[in-house]
């Protein structure tokens, strides 16, 4: 084979590729499958599929022009993109089981990446880029002198210039049987860069002959993730708005046309002719016509005054001979149209436009207010829409995914099996600008507050503690055990700010039940002793535990501490009196 363009990643042993007669899980990147053969036996057609994707390109930015899907455009990309925002976008590792020292550095070269972007200045152009065209190439240049010091520039690479190809090569399952599915195989995957273009005619043209052939890692590549009805071509977004564009620009275009043929009203000129023969009838309308007639027009190029009566345009009156009859010459009106006001079919093109780019149609009304009002005054189509901008931001992640990728493997600081261990755990959060999403979360958590709260009396009786925290906090296992050390914490810390009211009214009621019955509490209740006796062997467990540190306790000492925990935040007013009593 020969020898590509640019680098590749060396694996310390060589990928398994496991049978299947699937295509790869990364299939949708819109990839040209060949057979590989011989060092000739290797055809792609890049006047098809290829040059279909340059045309698809092309039409998507030549609708991006478009007056109403620039406003839809924008009102997608700015809401995905917070560029008011300091940090745009943030990487998260909390779920990346990695040491410290890792995540700092990982954290340090997510910076880099985004400096070689240069993202925080140009976000906005980058993401609409792709969101237009549906496709992003980037061309990743290292020093190969020294691959260590990393990337040291990337390259924006047009489209319409670039197609990866994937050699696969196809075996029968079972040669006796030539019905079976077959098994396929990737061999090579590599990307073909034409400047000119792939634009060849009716013609089919080998990849050696066609362009320049470059390593599949030194181009870095991301997609919509939408293909068309075979899964060979990568769509953009905008795909689907094409038809309703269309639509939208004809109807536009008639309206006009009949708004200018109907608008003016025109006189009807009925013309008196008696018995006069033919040629002298329409001789005696013509002098009737250059009689009544003035079109005197100033003719800007030359500065002279021109007549121009002798033309007569759809906007100027009508002439008609009359014979000779009971009515003589006339002259009437023609009115304009009546109803070259409603808009209603326009009105509804549009709405079905923004509807394909599941944007609200209320956002772009200007005579629509900007409210901050309850989410019960919210659309069900801003939901969707925030749930829309949520499904393109991850996305578009696998930008920031494959260039960190590429940058950490060149330095050394991971291989690339263990990047494919931790790159499913990487996280990316994005600065938030739905006012619409939030209020959402609010409400939602308000309600639940209050459904708790009307629990409270049956907590206990009818519903246990964990059961309410469970169905009507909706709190998690690890939520519930972090909630319950956070609350140790702070009832121990002695902060004032931590200081709960209902907690000090009861621990105020237990002293004074206390005092009231101090002698029969020195004599011991067996129960109640029992109960401060768990709740101090509990104490002295989570003190041992904390000790110990969380990565060294096994998986008993975990069970327990948990259990310990529980216990504690299960009676505050046992731990009271046990603190009240070690002051005395």
């Amino acid at each position: 084979m020969a020898e590509l363009f640019g680098f590749e990643f060396k694996r310390k042993l060589p990928e398994k590729q496991l049978q299947s007669f699937a295509p790869p899980r990364d299939a949708d990147d819109g990839a040209a499958i060949i057979s590989a053969g011989g060092a000739y036996g290797t055809y792609v057609d890049l006047d098809g599929t290829i040059r279909s994707e340059a045309e698809l390109v092309t039409r998507y930015r030549e609708m991006a022009l478009q007056p109403e899907c620039d406003a839809a455009i924008d009102e997608i990309v700015t809401e995905s993109i917070a560029i008011d925002e300091h940090d745009i976008i943030e990487i998260n590792l909390d779920d990346v089981k990695v040491t410290e020292n890792v995540k700092k550095v990982i954290r340090d070269e997510f910076q880099t990446c985004l400096k070689l972007l240069d993202f925080n200045k140009f976000a906005y152009e980058i993401y609409r880029r792709w969101y237009v065209d549906g496709r992003l190439y980037y061309h990743v240049i290292i020093d190969s002198a020294n691959s260590r010091d990393g990337i040291k520039e990337i390259r924006y690479v047009d489209p319409r210039k670039i197609r990866k190809v994937r050699e696969v090569t196809r075996k029968r399952i079972s040669a006796e049987q030539p019905g079976d599915a077959m098994i396929n195989k990737t061999v090579n995957e590599y990307y073909i860069f034409n400047e000119k273009g792939f634009n060849y005619g009716n013609k089919t043209v080998g990849p050696t002959t066609s362009g320049l052939k470059i390593a599949k890692d030194s181009v870095l590549h991301i997609v919509s993730g939408l293909t068309d009805n075979q899964g060979t071509m990568v769509l953009s977004y905008l795909h689907k708005a094409i038809k309703a564009l269309n639509q939208l620009r004809t109807l536009e275009d008639a309206l006009v046309i009949y708004r200018l043929a109907r608008a003016p009203e025109r006189r009807i000129w009925y013309i008196d002719v008696g018995n006069l023969p033919k040629m002298k009838a329409e001789q005696y309308v013509r002098d009737i016509m250059v009689k009544h007639k003035n079109r005197l027009i100033y003719d800007a190029a030359s500065g002279e005054i021109r007549d121009d009566r002798k033309f007569m345009t759809m906007l100027e009156d009508y002439w008609l001979p009359r014979r000779e009859g009971g009515r003589g010459t006339e002259v009437t009106t023609l009115p304009g149209g009546q109803t070259l006001g409603q808009m209603d079919d326009v009105l509804y093109f549009q709405k079905k436009f923004l509807q394909t780019l599941n944007v609200p149609v209320s956002r772009l009304n200007s005579d629509a207010l900007f409210s901050l009002g309850r989410a019960t005054e919210i659309t069900r189509d801003e939901l969707k829409f925030a749930r829309f901008i949520v499904r393109l931001r991850l996305r578009f992640s696998m930008l920031f995914l494959k260039l960190l990728e590429k940058q950490l493997i060149l330095k050394g600081i991971v291989t690339p099996e263990d990047w494919d261990l931790i790159s499913g755990d990487i996280r990316f959060d994005y600065a938030k600008d739905n006012y619409f999403a939030e209020l959402k979360e609010a409400e939602i958590a308000e309600g639940r507050i209050n459904l708790a709260r009307n629990f409270q009396d049956m907590a206990g009786k009818y519903f246990s503690h964990e059961w309410i925290r469970k169905n009507i906090l909706h709190q998690s296992d690890d939520e519930i055990q972090r909630n319950d050390e956070q609350i140790y914490a702070e009832n121990n810390s002695g902060d004032v700010r931590w200081l709960n009211p209902a907690i000090e009214q009861n621990a105020q009621f237990i002293q004074q039940q206390q005092g009231q019955d101090q002698q029969s509490q020195q004599q011991g209740d067996p129960e109640q002793m029992n109960k401060i006796e768990q709740v101090r062997q509990a104490m002295i467990f989570v003190d041992q535990m904390k000790q110990k540190g969380k990565a060294n306790r096994s998986m008993a000492d975990e069970s327990k501490y948990k259990q310990a925990v529980q216990l504690i935040a299960k009676n505050p007013d046992v731990v009271a009196q046990m603190g009240t009593g070690q002051q005395q």
